[in-house]
């Protein structure tokens, strides 16, 4: 499903910073794999580069078989849209949006709203323990709260790919193992394939494989 072969990236200066060189990985459908490593290592570059947010200086990036330098900007939005759930470090929920209409997000952009898309967001936000806030602004919620919009709205169009960037940083530690739970259940349900992002020994324990990443490219090893 996710297919990284010779990837490398350097950060633009001045002056400019290489992150790594020579990621290779494949994942599978169903498979859950976490990248750790130091703080700067790029890990968070390393997502955006599989979700076509960014483009390696080097080597090739493919989704189901599709290789992301072959699309233009429009086919990547596209993709994304009907392929890709990001859960982001900082959340990027909409402030001028209800949790309702956050999570309903990638459903609206994907043509499906109304009845159709209902009774999907509801039972998103009651699996994410949220069925009570759905008509609240964002504002008023809290940072694990906004964290668990952001998991919602990352799973409610069943993606086939799922990136998770420090999924559980802000989430107390009963409701990370919640979500973490939730999202290898979707993961191995849908058959879609997880990489996640993490310093959490709880979200690295979840995996399938644990891998560190480093100047020279990814290796496997466990959260230190």
């Amino acid at each position: 499903m996710i297919e990284l072969l010779d990837v490398a990236r350097t950060w633009p200066g001045p002056p400019p910073r290489p992150l790594f060189q020579s990621v290779s990985l494949a994942v599978a459908p169903g498979e859950i794999v976490a990248i750790v490593g130091e703080s700067g290592s790029g890990k968070s570059t390393l997502l955006n580069l599989v979700a076509g947010l960014d483009r390696p200086d080097r080597g090739a990036v493919r989704i189901d078989g599709v290789d992301l330098a072959t699309l233009d900007d429009d086919a990547r939005t596209r993709l994304r849209r009907t392929r890709i759930g990001f859960v982001f470090q900082a959340f990027h929920v909409l402030p001028y949006l209800d949790v309702a209409h956050n999570v309903a997000l990638p459903l609206t952009l994907a043509g499906v709203r109304g009845a159709p898309a209902d009774p999907r967001v509801a039972a998103m936000l009651a699996a994410v323990g949220l069925a009570d806030r759905a008509a609240s602004p964002p504002r008023e919620l809290s940072g694990g709260e906004l964290q668990r919009v952001a998991i919602a709205r990352a799973l409610v169009h069943a993606p086939a790919v799922v990136l998770a960037d420090e999924p559980t940083g802000n989430l107390d530690p009963r409701t990370a193992t919640v979500i973490l739970a939730l999202l290898a259940e979707r993961v191995r349900a849908h058959g879609a394939a997880l990489v996640l992002a993490t310093h959490s020994r709880a979200a690295a324990a979840l995996a399938d494989r644990v891998l560190v990443l480093g100047a020279d490219g990814l290796v496997p090893g466990a959260l230190a």
